[in-house]
C-alpha cells in the first residue's frame, strides 16, 4: 500500500462520507429486499401453479374413481341381476325335468303295466293254445295207433296205454304212450312240432321206464319220436340216435323205424 493510501484511511469520517455510506447500505438493503421480494413472488407463483395443479390432479382422480366406482357398483348390480335370473332359468328347467321325469316314469309305469298284462294275457292263450296243439297230437297219435297200427319195429303189441305215469323218487315221468307185449316196450314222446332238445328227453324215457316199472326190467324198450311237424335235422338226429321218427303226412301216419335200436 503507497502512502497516498494510507493517508487517506487515518483520515477521519466526515459528515458527508457517513451519509454517504448510510445512503449506500439503505440502497443494498433495498436491492435485497426487492430481490428477495421477487425471489419470493416466483416461488409462491410456482407453488400456487403446482397447488393448482395437484388440486386439478386430486379432482382428476377423485373424478376418476367416483366413475369407477360407479361402473364397478353398476357392473356388480348387473352380474346379480343376471345370477338371479340364471339362478330363476335354472331351477325352471330343473322343475320342468323333474316334471317330465315324473311324467315320463309315469308312462312308463302305466305302459309297463299293460305291457305285463298283454304278455300275461298272450302267455296264457299261448299256453292254451300249445297245450290244446299237445293234447290234441296225443290223442291222434294214440288213435292212430289203437286203430290198428299197433304193429311198430315189425312187433304186433297186445297193449297200449296212454299218459302212463312214473312215481319213483328222483324218476318221476310221464310217458306219452307205451306199445306193450311179451318182450318189448315201444315208447313215443308226442309232440306238436319236434325239436333238437326233445330227442334228449325221448332218451332219458327208457332210463326212468325201467326205475319206474321193474316188472319190465327184461323187456327190449324201444324208443320213438312222434310230432305232426319234422325239422330235416331233428329227424336225421332220430335216425343216428336209434330213435323212430312218427310223423303225419297228409291224413296218413308214416313210421320210418328201419333204424331202431334197443335200450
Amino acid at each position: 500500500m503507497d502512502n497516498k493510501t494510507k493517508k487517506t484511511e487515518n483520515q477521519a469520517a466526515t459528515q458527508e462520507s457517513v451519509w454517504a455510506a448510510f445512503r449506500e447500505a439503505d440502497r443494498q438493503r433495498k436491492e435485497s429486499e426487492e430481490k428477495f421480494d421477487r425471489e419470493m413472488e416466483k416461488s409462491l407463483a410456482k407453488l400456487a401453479l403446482e397447488r393448482e395443479e395437484n388440486s386439478r390432479r386430486f379432482e382428476e382422480n377423485e373424478r376418476w374413481f367416483k366413475e369407477s366406482n360407479a361402473k364397478f357398483e353398476q357392473e356388480k348390480e348387473e352380474n346379480t341381476r343376471r345370477f338371479a335370473e340364471n339362478e330363476r332359468r335354472f331351477n325352471e328347467s330343473n322343475a320342468k325335468f323333474d316334471q317330465k321325469m315324473a311324467e315320463s316314469n309315469a308312462k312308463f309305469e302305466r305302459e309297463k303295466a299293460e305291457y305285463d298284462r298283454r304278455m300275461k294275457k298272450f302267455d296264457e292263450t299261448m299256453g292254451g293254445w300249445a297245450n290244446n296243439h299237445g293234447a290234441f297230437a296225443e290223442e291222434y297219435f294214440f288213435n292212430s295207433f289203437e286203430n290198428g297200427r299197433q304193429t311198430f319195429f315189425g312187433e304186433q303189441f297186445d297193449e297200449i296205454e296212454k299218459n302212463a305215469k312214473g312215481f319213483k323218487k328222483g324218476y318221476k315221468d310221464e310217458y306219452d304212450i307205451l306199445l306193450i307185449n311179451g318182450k318189448s316196450v315201444g315208447i313215443i314222446e308226442v309232440k306238436f312240432k319236434a325239436h333238437q332238445d326233445h330227442i334228449f328227453k325221448v332218451i332219458q324215457k327208457a332210463k326212468t321206464f325201467r326205475e319206474n316199472f321193474p316188472y319190465y326190467a327184461h323187456h327190449q324198450i324201444y324208443l320213438g319220436l312222434a310230432s305232426m311237424a319234422f325239422y330235416s335235422e331233428v329227424e336225421q338226429e332220430c335216425i343216428n340216435q336209434g330213435i323212430a321218427v312218427v310223423k303225419q303226412v297228409g291224413d296218413t301216419v308214416v313210421i320210418n323205424d328201419g333204424h331202431l335200436k334197443v335200450y
